[in-house]
């Protein structure tokens, strides 16, 4: 398996896990509220389930957010090496690995950082469609592409 491979399944089951914990949490709020129906009266229960009901939507949100971040991880192909940076590129610039699918935490991955980060980010937007030895500026940084897997 490559790096690249390595780092494209590293962040899948990142995703995957976060898509899990949400449904998690939406579930057991459901369940909260199903029980709380049974035996509360009154208008503090009319609080409680109003606070449990924005939670829910809340985490519903959260999980619209990382089932995006989910698709756009399924559609990459991490055996396709490229010329130009697409979305899926595993790109070396100043000796810094980035992922180029979406904005999710930087990783370590056999001692290495990795940081993915969204096309329409403005480094990678700067990136994207550029080949090795493309060289550019972004708030008084220099940058040079090294490598793109």
């Amino acid at each position: 398996m490559t790096f690249k491979q390595k780092t494209h399944q590293y962040y899948l089951q990142l995703v995957q896990d976060r898509v899990d914990a949400f449904r998690d949490m939406i579930s057991a709020l459901t369940e909260d509220s199903k029980n709380d129906a049974k035996g509360s009266a009154g208008d503090k229960h009319e609080t409680a389930l109003s606070m449990m009901h924005i939670e829910q939507e809340k985490f519903n949100h959260k999980l619209k957010e990382v089932l995006a971040q989910k698709a756009i991880l399924d559609k990459i192909d991490s055996t396709k090496i490229t010329k130009t940076i697409i979305v899926g590129s595993l790109v070396t610039a100043n000796g810094i690995h980035l992922y180029l699918c979406a904005a999710l935490p930087k990783i370590t991955i056999d001692g290495i950082n990795v940081i993915a980060l969204s096309p329409q980010s403005p480094l990678g937007n700067k990136l994207m469609g550029n080949a090795v030895g493309y060289a550019f500026e972004i708030n008084g940084t220099k940058y040079l592409i090294e490598s793109i897997e």
